[in-house]
Formats: structure tokens, C-alpha cells, sequence
């Protein structure tokens, strides 16, 4: 039971924590760095991502401690069927799987490697729009899906956790 608990704590904090990484990366960083020039944008975001990129240690362990927390968590949750307590914490564990990590892979990631390939200084005006064009709406709007997803889970997450 102690093992639950403290699954179920790290899984709570942990999930909020890239909630809040998010959400701050959609209500602040980006639209901040919009106001920014092409070249300026484009530098601007590599030179973030490039420390994530870099395995920068207290991020990877919240970003991936989250999802681990929260398998743990469901796996040794509790076993008694008919409280639904374990269908809760498998749904939110589908929920953050598929609508936080699974983009971030298939979609955000991606799109930061063809960004970082870009040597901006020798870029042209048009073709730093392009580049600019081609990951600026397309990123923001999976971050933003990501940001609903992820605060959705913490939600669930801190309801379980207060009325246990």
C-alpha cells in the first residue's frame, strides 16, 4: 500500500509538473518569442530545445519519471475491481500516454530535430519564413493539445489523490 502512495504522489506531482511546463510554453515562451523576427524566432527556440535536447538531468527525470509514476501507479493500484479506483488511474495513465507523450514522440520532437538542423545564419529571408512557417503552427498546436491533455490528467490525478 505504501508503494501505491508514493507512486500515486510522484505520479501527481510529476504529471503537473510537465502540465505546468506546458501550459507556460503555450500562455508565455511561444507567444513571447512570436513577437520575434524569423531568424530571431527560429535561433530563439534551438536554443531552448537544444537544452532539452542536451539531457538537461531535472527535466528528463520529471518528463520521464511522469509517465513511469503513473504506470507504477496503475499497475500496483488498488485491486479491488469494483471501486474503480484502477479504471481511473488506467484511463488517466491511456489519456497521458496518448495525448502527451505519444505527440511529443511522433509529433513536437520531430519538428525540433528539423529545426535544429537549420543553420539559420545562412538563410535567406524567405526561406527562414518557410522554416518558420513550417514548424510554428503545426508546433503550437499539438503543444496546446498537449497542455489540455496534460493539465486534464493532473486534474483527475489531484481529485484521486484528495478523495482518497
Amino acid at each position: 500500500m505504501i508503494l501505491f502512495q508514493l507512486a500515486l504522489i510522484a505520479a501527481t506531482f510529476l504529471c503537473t509538473l510537465v502540465a505546468g511546463f506546458l501550459f507556460a510554453f503555450a500562455v508565455v515562451v511561444m507567444p513571447g518569442i512570436k513577437q520575434l523576427g524569423d531568424a530571431e524566432y527560429l535561433r530563439a527556440f534551438q536554443v531552448m530545445d537544444r537544452i532539452i535536447q542536451d539531457n538537461q538531468p531535472l527535466f528528463l527525470t520529471v518528463w520521464v519519471g511522469s509517465a513511469v509514476a503513473l504506470f507504477a501507479a496503475a499497475v500496483i493500484g488498488p485491486q479491488d475491481s469494483g471501486s474503480g479506483d484502477r479504471m481511473v488511474l488506467i484511463a488517466a495513465l491511456v489519456m497521458y500516454l496518448a495525448g502527451v507523450q505519444l505527440p511529443t514522440i511522433t509529433i513536437n520532437i520531430p519538428l525540433n530535430n528539423k529545426l535544429q538542423a537549420l543553420d539559420i545564419a545562412n538563410l535567406a529571408g524567405p526561406q527562414l519564413r518557410a522554416a518558420r512557417a513550417d514548424f510554428e503552427s503545426r508546433w503550437n498546436r499539438w503543444n496546446v493539445r498537449r497542455t489540455c491533455v496534460s493539465c486534464a490528467v493532473s486534474l483527475v490525478l489531484i481529485i484521486f489523490v484528495s478523495l482518497r
